[in-house]
């Protein structure tokens, strides 16, 4: 059995405001990018090391679905994969910021 995917509170909103612009020109295409976002993730359940290390911040990782990046830590004793933020890939990560809220932000970090 593989590892269970645990969706973070930020990633959720991340995925809710992404869903939330989309959906101002394309309710489908919304509709669409979010379930995909989520089912990319899945992959993780049986390959959690797929994604590549991110340097910014030990111990998470990065996989792409591009334009998005979705980051995520691995915790293999406990059988599970945290999905910390998606980030759309035009937004530099410039490091890490406490407290960051929402893609829209003018920060530059996404986690």
């Amino acid at each position: 059995m593989g590892s269970k995917v645990i969706f973070a509170p930020q990633a959720i909103a991340d995925l809710a405001e992404i869903a939330r612009h989309i959906a101002k020109d394309d309710a489908e295409a919304a509709v669409r990018i979010g379930c995909a976002l989520i089912d990319r993730v899945s992959i993780l359940e049986s390959f959690p090391f797929l994604g590549s290390p991110y340097p910014k911040k030990p111990g998470v990782r990065k996989l792409v679905s591009s334009p998005y990046l979705i980051f995520y830590r691995v915790h293999l004793r406990e059988g599970r994969v945290d999905v910390l933020r998606y980030w759309h890939g035009a937004q530099e990560a410039a490091g890490f910021a406490v407290g960051h809220r929402g893609c829209g932000s003018l920060s530059r970090d996404p986690l």
